[in-house]
């Protein structure tokens, strides 16, 4: 995947930036929801110019997925980018989008990574800490970890282990033949249930609902900015 160049990142600030990370890693918990989410939302964010971010949370009730709300806040990127690090970059303005829910959901699926992150602390794993919510994500792309190719069909699953063979995450196809998604718990959630969600959250599209309409409203929001 392209990414536009950036200079170096200051090593003071990487070091602290990991601290930080370390620190946050120590709380993430996994486990099961104590009951079957009412409301569940899609996170996602973007950057519609260098100096700025624009995050959405899209608000769906479940099963049904039928949208409640969707909302966006836009900010200043404060944070270089820094690879391990994009958190400290996007976080900052989720949490003020995620202030302008009036229904907390009962848990987010987040554009991104969860503990399938070098630190075991992606953006949905520190999002969930920071907001004590349960997270997970559902990512295009693999940060981390080896695994085999699911089958083609729609619903196969195979394991993301890392090298030690922990299980970080599982890979999921959502749709038949086409690339797989990669799923893993953020913070009060296990991989089960990600997994089950994300299954439960499909409407024919390769992207469950949740992610697909916020990365789709990120879209219509970008117009109303210029």
């Amino acid at each position: 995947m392209y990414r536009p160049y950036h200079p170096p990142a200051d090593p003071r600030i990487v070091r602290e930036l990991t601290q930080v990370q370390q620190e946050l890693r120590a709380h993430v918990r996994l486990l099961p929801l104590s009951a079957e989410p009412a409301f569940i939302a899609g996170c996602d964010s973007s950057f519609p110019t260098p100096e700025t971010i624009l995050s959405v949370f899209v608000l769906l009730r479940f099963p049904l997925l039928e949208v409640v709300k969707k909302i966006y806040h836009v900010g200043p990127v404060e944070v270089p980018y820094i690879p391990g690090l994009l958190s400290f970059r996007e976080a900052p303005n989720v949490l003020k989008a995620y202030e302008k829910l009036q229904q907390q959901p009962d848990i987010i699926m987040v554009d991104g990574h969860g503990i399938a992150h070098p630190r075991r602390m992606g953006i949905a794993a520190h999002l969930g800490v920071l907001l004590d919510r349960p997270t997970f994500n559902v990512a295009k792309q693999k940060l981390t970890g080896v695994y085999q190719e699911p089958a083609i069909t729609r619903g196969s699953i195979s394991p993301l282990t890392d090298k030690s063979g922990e299980l970080p995450g599982e890979v999921i196809r959502s749709k038949d033949k086409v690339r797989p998604l990669f799923v893993s718990p953020g913070h009060r959630c296990d991989q089960a249930t990600a997994t089950r969600l994300t299954l439960a959250c499909r409407r024919g599209y390769k992207l469950p609902e949740p992610t697909r309409l916020a990365d789709h409203w990120a879209g219509e929001f970008k117009q109303e900015l210029r």
